[in-house]
């Protein structure tokens, strides 16, 4: 929803005023990079044991990323976005052959950190210690996005913008029982302040950019406001979800093509605007109704697309192991 809505804010040269719906949809997403750090530490902890040896924990985690990894960024490198400042190794590095790959080096410095992380899994989990860690991430977001302070390479940058959530992941994946009571007896509170967040996350993005001209007030994702809003809504959608009980096959379907989609989507996204989603913007010259209806369809329109691409690649057990 990020990278679709996206696309419609550039195509009116950031005429916020005339897409508030769309800013909005591209705003309340802004939760999916950080929550998918928190989700990563808690995953890993959940899985890691203390009896594997540092280097086999790293090669069984670094191969699972590294080759779809390197293959897509050929992809995109060499044939979707072809004009580049940087040689292929550097974008490598970076996660510059693509705007979606980014945060991909960030994640391979989590997984190396990581085992040191879990050893002190105890310290984190407690509560003044994770008090003053939030509190020190706020800091550090504060100075990112208000001030443009941090001058990090990329992907450190990221790794200290989500440290907090990825070991908040970590600490709640030993304390879930805990974690659904917290919820289940706030939820009411939880959600109003969820709610409280979508707006002030809108319109802090939206008035910023007027009073800045600067166009990362709204497309940065490291910001204090997103990163609550984070917290409060994955606790959320964690209570929800496992009260739903959602059928537990449609679960892994999902989540075993979903590596391969992160990556495909772009292209996939590239391809319908040139031929299909142009077009359709310019369709209602009613730009009222045109805001109700054509985002949500170009995204899903971009996410069907991409999970039949990655159901029929994963036929092809080879390819599915390169690609994702």
């Amino acid at each position: 929803m990020i990278h679709s809505s996206t696309r419609t804010i550039e195509t009116t040269g950031n005429d916020l005023l005339r897409i508030p719906w769309t800013l909005f949809l591209n705003q309340i997403s802004r939760f999916a990079v950080p929550l998918f750090f928190m989700i990563s530490g808690f995953v890993l902890e959940l899985s890691y044991s203390f009896n594997t040896n540092y280097f086999e924990y790293l090669k069984k985690r670094f191969s699972r990323i590294l080759i779809p990894y390197v293959f897509w960024s050929f992809i995109y490198f060499f044939f979707v976005y072809k004009n580049h400042s940087l040689g292929f190794l550097s974008s490598l590095f970076g996660g510059n052959a693509s705007y979606q790959l980014y945060f991909i080096p960030s994640l391979l410095i989590f997984y190396i950190i990581f085992p040191f992380f879990h050893k002190l899994n105890k310290i984190f989990a407690n509560k003044w210690v994770l008090i003053t860690l939030g509190l020190l991430q706020i800091f550090l977001l504060s100075l990112d996005y208000y001030f443009h302070s941090i001058h990090l390479v990329f992907p450190l940058a990221v790794s200290l913008l989500n440290f907090y959530v990825f070991i908040l992941g970590m600490v709640a994946s030993h304390n879930q029982g805990k974690v659904k009571e917290f919820v289940e007896k706030r939820r009411v509170l939880i959600t109003a302040i969820t709610l409280a967040f979508v707006f002030y996350v809108f319109f802090e993005g939206k008035i910023l950019f007027y009073k800045t001209s600067n166009y990362l007030s709204f497309y940065s994702q490291w910001r204090p406001s997103v990163f609550l809003y984070t917290l409060f809504l994955g606790g959320g959608l964690y209570y929800v979800f496992n009260k739903l009980k959602i059928n537990q096959s449609i679960v892994k379907t999902l989540a075993g093509l979903s590596f391969f989609v992160f990556f495909v989507h772009v292209w996939v996204l590239e391809f319908l605007w040139k031929n299909v989603g142009l077009n359709l913007f310019h369709l209602t010259q009613n730009a009222i109704a045109r805001q109700i209806w054509y985002d949500p369809a170009f995204f899903f329109l971009i996410a069907i697309f991409s999970f039949t691409i990655a159901y029929l690649i994963h036929k092809i057990p080879f390819i599915a192991k390169i690609a994702g």
